[in-house]
Formats: C-alpha cells, structure tokens, sequence
C-alpha cells in the first residue's frame, strides 16, 4: 500500500507571509497613537529618560527628538531626494523662529498672526537665496549656501536694531503667547504640537516626494543631464525642493521657539545645518522614514550622553579616558563613525540586510 502526500496549495502556503506583510504595513499607525497617548502614561524608562514618559522633563526631551526627526525629514527633501547638499538650511529655521518673535515683540501682533508671517517670512528668505543660490551647482551651489548661512549668523549676533537680541538671543514674550502653550503645566500640549509637526512633514514630503515632480528630482539626483535632455528645466524643480524645504524648516523654527521660550543664535549656524545632515546620514539619505530616526536617535543621543559625560561615573575614571569621554560631541562621532561603517545607508536599510543576511543563511 502506498500512501500520497496532498500538496498544500501555494495559497495557502503564502497567506501567513501576507498576513504578516498586511500587519507591518499598520505598525505607523500603532507608533503614532502610542506616541499621542504618551502624556497620560506614568511608565519609567530607565537609561532612556530622566523620569516617567508623562513627565514634563522627558515630554520635553521627546518633543525636541521629534521636532528634529522632523527637521531632518524636510532637510532630506535636498539632500536624498534632489541631491544638492546645502549648508545655509538652518537660515530658514531660524528665520521662522526669529520672525514670529520679532512680529510678537516689535509689532505686538497676536499669536497666530505672528506664526503665519514668521512663516510666510522663512519661506519668502529660502525663495530669495535659492533662486541665487541655485544658479550654480554642485560644489559652488554648498558653498554659497555656507556664504548664506555664515552672513545670516553674523547679521543676528551683530543684533542689528537690537531685533535678535545678540549673543544671548530673544525670548519669546510669554504674555503674548496663548496661556495653554506657557508653563511646565502646558508640556503636553507643546509636546503634541511637536508631533502634529512630525505628522505634517512626514505627509507632505511623502506627497511631494510620490507627485510627478518628486520623479523628476530623482532624475535630477540621477543625472541632471538626462532631464534636461528630456525637455525639462532642473532649475524650477530644485528651486521648488528649496523652498519646500525651507518651508517645513521655518514651520520647525516656530515649534522651537515654542519649546524653548525663545530664539538662539546657534540655530543660525552652519554647524547647525552640519548636524542635519549628519542625522540624514545616520538614519539613511533617500528613504522613508530614516531621516526621521536618524533626527531622533541623534538628538535623544546629543541629551542623554551630556548627562553621561558630566556623570560621576566619567569623573572618576582615569585621565586618558575621561578627557574623551567628557566631551559629548566626540561620544557623538564615535557613534557616528561606527554606524556609517557598519551600517552603509545608515539605521534604515539595516531589516533589508538582516533579510538579506538570513536568506543567506538558510
């Protein structure tokens, strides 16, 4: 007697992979209400924050890691998706967070009214410099950037009029702030304003980056020459990129004021813009959602290793390590340099190399 094995119909074989697959596609969604949910919740994290999630102290560490997520996000809007490497991005921050303030301050403007010029002003500044500054390309498109840039931070600590306040920066007039955005009690709502900010440019970059002239950039970053082969002008596009981008920044420039009462000069300084792009690169250039990890991962990393390198535990330690140590940003750079070697692309094509790397296995 012989017996028969019934084969198992490759549908059915292949619908717990499809499941999985349909499961994952929702894991955004579950990350977002748990992230909108955050205020209410008493949960420790040890090593990762100072205190309980809800606390005001780590709503407000959380909220700077999403602002620069976001950040990072609009950023990449030049750098992975167009392919022009700007350093003056920071100029278009500030001008957000500079402007509102002044319009609150000088002109007594209401809130709202303050935040939609500030804005208007941030955007008009990235149209301004970017129809000049894209006239060239490549490396001479960088460094009229930095030439921006450097002008800008000189201009706002030359306190010109003594609208930026100097050195010591401007801050934010708290009786011509909405009351539910003022005080340690209000750190939820900031920090939800944080992530409405997150939500925003994740959305608009993924339309912009799906729409007919996101193509188009990733044919410029490709080659430039082909496009304009092809019947198009490369020079509208990037500018558009320019001032998409320099948008998203000055809306980011608003929250920041919001989150720290007040404007700073360092945010005009191309070694702001350098941090950018050091987190684009950390999370991945080009991609979805690295850009966005690279900003938070960065950002929670710059908080948590300066309590580390203050720590009695770094004190005690001999000379030869407590000098590096000590110091926050070479901590930063050894975790930068390890992840770009160990991981080409950075944070988000390391579960496609993993696949990869168990595929291999079998």
């Amino acid at each position: 007697m012989s017996t028969a094995t019934t084969p198992v119909p490759a549908a059915v074989t292949a619908a717990p992979g499809r499941d999985r697959h349909r499961l994952l596609r929702w894991w955004p969604a579950a990350v977002l209400v748990l992230l909108v949910v955050a205020p209410y919740s008493a949960l420790p994290v040890p090593g990762l924050l100072d205190g309980p999630v809800g606390s005001p102290g780590s709503l407000q560490l959380l909220a700077t890691c999403l602002l620069f997520g976001a950040l990072a996000t609009g950023y990449d809007l030049l750098l992975g998706r167009t392919g022009l490497l700007s350093f003056g991005h920071a100029l278009y921050f500030a001008a957000g967070s500079y402007a509102t303030n002044m319009f609150l301050l000088e002109a007594g403007l209401p809130f709202p009214v303050a935040a939609l010029l500030g804005l208007c002003s941030g955007t008009l500044l990235a149209l301004v410099l970017g129809s000049v500054s894209l006239r060239v390309t490549g490396i001479g498109f960088s460094m009229v950037t930095l030439a921006f840039a450097q002008a800008g931070s000189i201009l706002v600590s030359r306190d010109p009029g003594g609208f930026t306040g100097g050195e010591e920066g401007r801050a934010a007039p708290a009786e011509l702030l909405p009351s539910w955005l003022v005080g340690i009690d209000h750190t939820a709502n900031l920090y939800w304003i944080a992530l409405a900010y997150l939500v925003l440019t994740l959305a608009v970059v993924r339309w912009a980056v799906r729409s007919p002239t996101g193509r188009v950039w990733e044919g410029i970053k490709e080659n430039e020459r082909r496009v304009e082969v092809l019947g198009l002008r490369p020079y509208g596009f990037k500018l558009t990129a320019f001032v998409l981008a320099g948008a998203l920044a000055a809306a980011g420039g608003l929250v920041h004021l919001l989150l720290t009462g007040g404007s700073t000069p360092q945010t005009t300084t191309s070694d702001f813009t350098l941090s950018l792009l050091v987190m684009v690169v950390l999370g991945g250039s080009g991609t979805r959602w690295g850009p966005m990890v690279g900003g938070i991962l960065y950002t929670w990393a710059d908080h948590r290793l300066g309590d580390l390198a203050g720590s009695g535990a770094v004190s005690d330690l001999p000379a030869v390590l407590r000098v590096p140590l000590s110091q926050p940003l070479f901590l930063l750079g050894v975790l930068f340099v390890a992840v770009v070697h160990l991981l080409p692309g950075g944070l988000a094509r390391l579960p496609s190399r993993l696949r990869r790397t168990r595929e291999e296995n079998r």
